[in-house]
């Protein structure tokens, strides 16, 4: 993130998140930038509307790991959020970064939500960690509303998340659920 961005930026009290709702709402001024190409978080360098960049997934990554929010799971709000960047952004210059922070963010939050133990998020968000070495591969435990909400989510969409379509699979073929109870959930992953 270039310092003039940072500085920018920083002198916007609302991109500090002190909890996670606060931090769902940084979110959401990360997409309204991507969105128009405009706003703190795009200030001092070029962006175009519609484009998710690397400074994009930096403030994203850097909201979702703030201090005040690390120790505590990813909420609902704040998945939802990265939902919305993801459909926002319809070009991408951010070498899969965005994509990576999305799955482990959402599979975070299902974890938790289903009552399972989930790493700090500076741990489980990191590009340097492998998702494969925290997240369930087993449907023990997951709660299926969970999985409902994100097959929900990722119904319809033109940019499919491969990482987090090859865990939902996994878990919900763990599960052998019947169809009635995760209807469509096999669009996600064809």
């Amino acid at each position: 993130m270039s310092a003039a961005t940072n500085k920018t930026a920083e002198a916007n009290g609302a991109l500090e998140p002190s909890c996670r709702k606060t931090a769902a709402h940084a979110l959401t001024i990360v997409r309204d930038g991507v969105i128009t190409g405009e706003g703190p978080t795009t200030r001092g360098r070029v962006h175009f509307s519609r484009a998710l960049d690397a400074d994009d997934a930096a403030w994203c990554a850097r909201i979702l790991t703030a201090t005040a929010v690390e120790h505590q799971p990813v909420s609902r709000a704040e998945a939802e959020a990265l939902f919305e960047i993801d459909d926002a952004a319809a070009e991408r210059s951010d070498d899969g970064r965005f994509d990576d922070l999305l799955a482990k963010a959402v599979v975070h939050h299902a974890a938790s939500e289903s009552g399972l133990a989930v790493p700090p998020r500076t741990v489980a968000l990191s590009p340097e960690t492998a998702i494969e070495s925290w997240a369930p591969t087993q449907a023990v435990g997951v709660d299926v509303e969970v999985l409902e909400w994100i097959a929900r989510q990722m119904r319809g969409k033109r940019r499919g998340n491969r990482t987090l379509m090859a865990l939902v699979a996994t878990i919900v073929g763990a599960a052998a659920l019947p169809l009635a109870q995760l209807p469509n959930v096999f669009d996600i992953g064809m």
